[in-house]
C-alpha cells in the first residue's frame, strides 16, 4: 500500500471509490503473498514395507529384570514373617516408619 494522506481518503470516500479501492488493495496484498512449497518427503529405500521392522534389525529387547525370582521369594518370605511376628510396636505409633525391608528402593525410608 502506498502513501495516503486524510485528503485523499476523504476525497475517494466521498466519491464513492473507497470500498472498491480498499478491495483492490486487499487482492493486491494477497497477489503478493507467496507460499511456501510443500516439503518433498524423501523417497523410501527399495525394499520398504510400511509397518516392517527395516531389513537386519530386529524389535528392541525387554527391559532387563531388576530383581531375580529368588529376590522375589525371600522378600514375601520376609514380609510373611514379619507379620506373624507377636510384637508390632511400629504398628501402635503411626508416626514410626513402617517396616522395610533392605532393598536399595527401602533405604532411604529407614531414615527419616
Amino acid at each position: 500500500m502506498t502513501d495516503f494522506d486524510a485528503s485523499d481518503i476523504a476525497a475517494m470516500r466521498k466519491e464513492g471509490d473507497l470500498r472498491s479501492f480498499m478491495r483492490d488493495q486487499l487482492r493486491a496484498g494477497r497477489a503478493k503473498r507467496t507460499t511456501q512449497p510443500a516439503a518433498v518427503p524423501a523417497p523410501k529405500p527399495p525394499g520398504y514395507r510400511a509397518g516392517a521392522w527395516p531389513a537386519g534389525t530386529r524389535p528392541p529387547d525387554p527391559p532387563p529384570q531388576h530383581h531375580p525370582p529368588a529376590a522375589w521369594t525371600a522378600a514375601l518370605d520376609e514380609y510373611r514373617d514379619w507379620l506373624t511376628a507377636a510384637d508390632h510396636v511400629e504398628l501402635a505409633n503411626p508416626t514410626t516408619s513402617r517396616h522395610t525391608c533392605g532393598c536399595p528402593a527401602c533405604a532411604p525410608r529407614r531414615n527419616p
